[in-house]
């Protein structure tokens, strides 16, 4: 079975639906499954094995030069990528106008279907053509986390029964930084400023790690992100500021640390996915849609913190102790 996943963007939204793939594979292990993403988010999924291919645009850029001829020329290009395929099953997973645009574009088989989001749920965008476009438009429970929302949708799109826990499939390559497992990758970054902690709350934070043994590390993907990283490793004495990576390489460094501590922004969801211990850092009270899932074992290796203004050094702090009890 031939199957096209439609999930654009952003990374978190990326990162939430990666379980989706492991579900389909081992309900269906002789499925091919294709995925549409924005080009910027493709090199996270070349750590996926599951996928057969990833077809990247890049709609963000092409919406701001629609009349360009080289927007032209790229829309033509991957129209051409994208109906390579017949498809069996398409699942817009996002649920919005340029989403539903791409699964009407993509070729189905014959007695083929698109498949997609019958209505809005709590905190999550939504627009009317998702539904319009789709042969099957599946009404879902309003109140869902966004992991869980991809993976049922998909699951009642084919009929089968999603695995009992999330395994979002990210393969990473060993570091050749020997002292990375004693390293917490400390994400201040976000694409929103009312998202952010404050930056003595990080020099703070970094003092407890490295009283404790750790080495922060710093992650950015910006000019003014590199700025406020290199401001918080000026209060410290050994902290390390990563030069801008690519998704495949950040996951690989990511993936060798022992743990994470961030705001809500796609690299904390890529701590996660990464099943480290991490601690989530929410201004607002939407953890319970896109934070860590609750632990299953009486231990949590992954926690989510919420207050206003914003939470306190010492309840992240205590909820990292949590997290790395849980991981011991």
């Amino acid at each position: 079975m031939k199957i096209l996943l439609v999930k654009l963007s952003s990374l978190g939204d990326v990162v939430h639906a990666l379980p989706v793939v492991q579900d389909i594979l081992v309900a269906m292990p002789d499925a091919q499954i294709d995925w549409v993403l924005e080009k910027s988010f493709a090199p996270l999924l070349s750590r996926h094995a599951g996928l057969h291919r990833v077809i990247p645009c890049e709609i963000r850029r092409w919406r701001k030069s629609i009349f360009s001829a080289v927007t032209h020329k790229e829309w033509r290009d991957f129209k051409a990528d994208l109906q390579r395929e017949k498809y069996d099953a398409v699942i817009d997973l996002q649920g919005l106008t340029k989403s539903a645009l791409v699964a009407r574009l993509a070729k189905v088989s014959p007695g083929g279907k698109r498949f997609a989001l019958a209505n809005q749920t709590e905190g999550s965008g939504y627009e009317a053509p998702t539904r319009w476009v789709a042969d099957v438009a599946i009404a879902m429970e309003p109140h869902i986390h966004a992991v869980q929302r991809s993976r049922e949708l998909a699951a009642r799109a084919l009929g089968y029964t999603p695995l009992a826990l999330p395994d979002f499939g990210l393969k990473t390559r060993q570091a050749a930084d020997v002292n990375a497992n004693r390293q917490v990758a400390l994400v201040h970054g976000t694409s929103r400023a009312d998202k952010e902690w404050p930056l003595d709350h990080w020099v703070e934070l970094g003092r407890r790690l490295q009283a404790a043994g750790y080495q922060p590390v710093l992650a950015h993907g910006s000019q003014k992100e590199m700025d406020t990283s290199l401001r918080i490793a000026a209060g410290l004495n050994n902290a390390v500021v990563w030069p801008v990576l690519g998704l495949d390489a950040l996951t690989d460094r990511l993936a060798q640390c022992a743990g994470v501590i961030g705001v809500d922004s796609g690299v904390s969801h890529i701590a996660v996915a990464l099943d480290l211990p991490h601690v989530q850092i929410y201004n607002f009270d939407t953890s319970w849609r896109t934070g860590p899932l609750p632990a299953a074992a009486k231990a949590p290796r992954q926690l989510s913190v919420f207050a206003k203004p914003q939470p306190t050094v010492d309840s992240v702090w205590q909820a990292w102790l949590a997290c790395t009890e849980g991981a011991s």
